[in-house]
Formats: structure tokens, C-alpha cells, sequence
């Protein structure tokens, strides 16, 4: 059976996140799309429009971790209409900390294209002490 559009799609963008090809995450998003992070640290908050999410939350978390930041898909279920749920692992390095945390992020998908990410953390207390 093939794997569900919004399923493929969420996938390429974490293979692209991976290899750090913003152009091809620039392409899979709307320019209006949001991208909202979780916790009470510098990076939290809404990040809205396509430069916001690319330029300055996807380059912090490069930045801010020297690129250690790492993340690796472990699954994803999607609803149908719409909604797609991925599941993740990751870690990074920042300074003397270092963490290592699961995730995932609820996406809205209009046609083939991302219209909203909401983050969602397995500890967010981890997540503010290591960006904070």
C-alpha cells in the first residue's frame, strides 16, 4: 500500500530538514504558514510567514547548537483531512547542556502544501532549561 500524500509529504520535509536544504522546506510550506513552539525560552513563541520559520527559528536551532541539532522521525499517522502527527527524537548541544527528548508536531496540510506546525514536547521543562 502506498504511504498517504500528507504522510510523504511530512517525511520529505523532515529528510530535508535533516540535510539542511531550507529551499526544499521554502517549497513544501505556504508563505503564511505558522509554526508554533512550545515553552517559555527565547525560541518559544509563534514563528508566522515562511522567512520566520526558515530564517529565524530553523537557523537558531542551527546556530544556537553549533548544528549538533538532530532529529530523527520515528512515525507518522495522518487523519485524512488534513492532519498529519509525527513522532521524533532528538538531541543537540548548546554551550554545557545537552539534550536528548522526544517530540512531535501536528501538521495542517491544505492540497500539498503545510499551512501550520504545532510542536508538542515530551518534557517541556527540559526544553526551557536547555534553550533558556
Amino acid at each position: 500500500m502506498a504511504e498517504h500524500p500528507h504522510a510523504a509529504l511530512v517525511r520529505q520535509g523532515y529528510e530535508a530538514f535533516q540535510r539542511g536544504d531550507m529551499d526544499a522546506l521554502r517549497g513544501m510550506m505556504t508563505g503564511d504558514c505558522t509554526h508554533h513552539v512550545p515553552g517559555s525560552h527565547p525560541l518559544s513563541g509563534d514563528f508566522k510567514g515562511i522567512d520566520s520559520i526558515i530564517d529565524g527559528y530553523y537557523g537558531r536551532l542551527y546556530s544556537e547548537t553549533d548544528g549538533s541539532f538532530q532529529v530523527e522521525l520515528r512515525d507518522i499517522f495522518v487523519d485524512g483531512r488534513g492532519h498529519a502527527m509525527s513522532v521524533h527524537h532528538f538531541t543537540a548541544d548548546r554551550g554545557d547542556k545537552h539534550i536528548d527528548e522526544d517530540g512531535g508536531i501536528v501538521f495542517r496540510i491544505v492540497g500539498d502544501k503545510i499551512t501550520d506546525l504545532d510542536e508538542c514536547l515530551a518534557d517541556i521543562d527540559a526544553g526551557n532549561d536547555f534553550w533558556s
